[in-house]
């Protein structure tokens, strides 16, 4: 059995969630599966020093223009949200808060629609908390458990050397980006 493939991700990067429309079709080209593991990039801004793209000047409003195009490229339904970025750490909590692998993907997809697609800010942790409703799931976002397995799995990713989002990990390559997904596919097919 061939090992899954690791999807970092943070709930409000625009190259993250164009990464979750393509990276299970990916994945199962080469027979693979995924395993979503949402991060806060605010804490790997933290680490290395960086800072959200819009707030970078010049660099930022490239960034606005390129998500745009790129989704259009891709052909992927998307709409800038406002307000951008937002705090994550609710729909990360959600998510890790589910013990099943398939209802966590099934939320992370559903949060990236309803920002990226539907203008819904998942910031909040009522609209969160709604969504996971909307799909019969029902999160704990507040026990300290989940608190606590939440910044583990944060910690886990930067002990991995995760610092972007998206960050795919193949059998111990790592790739960071979105644009990075024509090196994943060959990669799958045979390490260069």
């Amino acid at each position: 059995m061939k090992a899954p493939i690791d999807f970092y991700f943070d709930f409000s990067s625009p190259y993250g969630y164009l990464a979750s429309t393509k990276i299970d079709a990916l994945a199962a080209k080469h027979g693979r599966s995924v395993t979503w593991r949402p991060m806060l990039l605010g804490v790997a801004f933290k680490a290395t020093g960086g800072a959200p793209l819009p707030s970078i000047p010049l660099k930022g409003e490239y960034a606005k223009r390129d998500f745009l195009r790129s989704a259009r490229f891709y052909g992927i339904p998307y709409k800038q949200p406002d307000p951008f970025p937002v705090s994550t750490v609710a729909a990360c909590r959600a998510f890790y808060s589910l013990s099943q692998t398939d209802d966590r993907a099934k939320l992370a997809r559903r949060l990236f629609t309803a920002y990226f697609v539907e203008g819904i800010n998942i910031g909040e942790s009522p609209n969160v908390l709604k969504i996971a409703g909307a799909l019969g799931l029902e999160p704990d976002i507040e026990s300290q458990a989940v608190k606590d397995g939440t910044r583990a799995e944060v910690e886990a990713a930067l002990a991995k050397g995760v610092f972007g989002s998206p960050y795919i990990i193949v059998d111990g390559e790592p790739f960071w980006g979105f644009d990075r997904f024509e090196q994943i596919d060959r990669w799958l097919r045979e390490p260069f």
